[in-house]
């Protein structure tokens, strides 16, 4: 390992602050040979900041397809030919009914997701009723309804919802290769939005979008300054019919050290590994030594999770405990 990159990281040990972005950039452009010792820096973190404890969370996808949004890698998007299930959103008793029967796995949040760059006030007033109406036990509510304005995040705070979900995707200096429809900004005011009215946020993004590795820390810097509680990192699996359909799969040790590098820029946050972790193939399980504190579990989007029974085991073979 470069004596720079490691004094770097001994100093973060030391006093808890994140690396530079100049030593974040050195995580990622590190060999094979330096995973050992990076492992050994970011499970020190996380055993320091969130102890031996995982996380884990479920979604249901409440109201899909038929967005005006032109992401590149979403398989809703009207402007694409993906092969996606289209309906509106779903009954109160619907979204209960799948928020009770993922309750019967060891999750802490549960998060209900529509398409669309955002939800209608109706739309909004049946999500915030139906969280008011069916409070949390063991698993908290979580929701990622589009780009809100203060009025309608603070009516779902008082509804008793725990935490939004926004993510900004990638870095701001990359955003206009993603999609033009929306700028990155719109999204950042979102992020603020939900945190100036009380409620945790949920932000991260999607890599291996066509980013460079500078864009990549430049992504976690912002995270970073914006002090997110939790911050969801997704891999990009190409879906047939989207623009990015035949982009290459990122390596898993390449995931692997874009995990550290965000633990180490973000020590105090929640880092879960959501879509695209399969791509980890055998290495799925270092991602908690690379610092990663939980994972969602269960079907994404539109690709499929892998299977909870396998991942509970994962969990079990490792020793780790679950916060529920």
């Amino acid at each position: 390992m470069d004596d720079k990159l490691r004094d770097a990281l001994n100093l973060l040990a030391g006093q808890g602050t994140a690396i530079s972005e100049e030593a974040a950039l050195a995580v990622l452009k590190s060999g094979p040979e330096d995973m050992p010792e990076i492992m050994a820096f970011t499970s020190a973190l996380r055993l320091k900041h969130h102890g031996s404890e995982i996380r884990l969370c479920s979604i249901v996808n409440a109201k899909s397809g038929a967005c005006g949004e032109d992401c590149a890698f979403c398989a809703q998007s009207m402007g694409h030919n993906a092969d996606v299930e289209t309906y509106n959103l779903q009954s109160a008793q619907q979204i209960m009914k799948a928020r009770d029967d993922a309750s019967d796995l060891p999750i802490d949040h549960f998060g209900v997701v529509t398409s669309g760059c955002t939800l209608d006030d109706e739309g909004v007033q049946n999500v915030a009723e139906m969280v008011k109406g069916a409070p949390s036990k063991n698993v908290n509510w979580c929701a990622s309804l589009g780009s809100l304005d203060e009025e309608r995040l603070e009516l779902l705070a008082r509804s008793g919802l725990k935490r939004f979900h926004h993510n900004i995707e990638t870095a701001e200096s990359f955003f206009r290769n993603v999609c033009t429809t929306h700028s990155f900004g719109e999204r950042l005011e979102t992020v603020r939005r939900a945190k100036s009215v009380g409620l945790e946020v949920c932000c991260g993004g999607l890599l291996g979008l066509g980013e460079s590795l500078e864009q990549r820390v430049e992504l976690a810097a912002l995270l970073a300054q914006e002090e997110i509680d939790s911050i969801p990192l997704n891999f990009l699996v190409p879906i047939e019919g989207t623009k990015l359909e035949n982009r290459l799969v990122m390596q898993p040790l390449e995931i692997l050290k874009c995990v550290a590098m965000f633990r180490f820029m973000n020590p105090k946050a929640e880092i879960k590994v959501c879509a695209g972790r399969t791509h980890l193939r055998d290495l799925q399980s270092m991602m908690f030594y690379a610092g990663a504190t939980g994972m969602m579990i269960g079907d994404l989007l539109t690709v499929a999770g892998r299977d909870v029974a396998t991942d509970l085991q994962m969990l079990e073979d490792l020793g780790m405990k679950l916060e529920t």
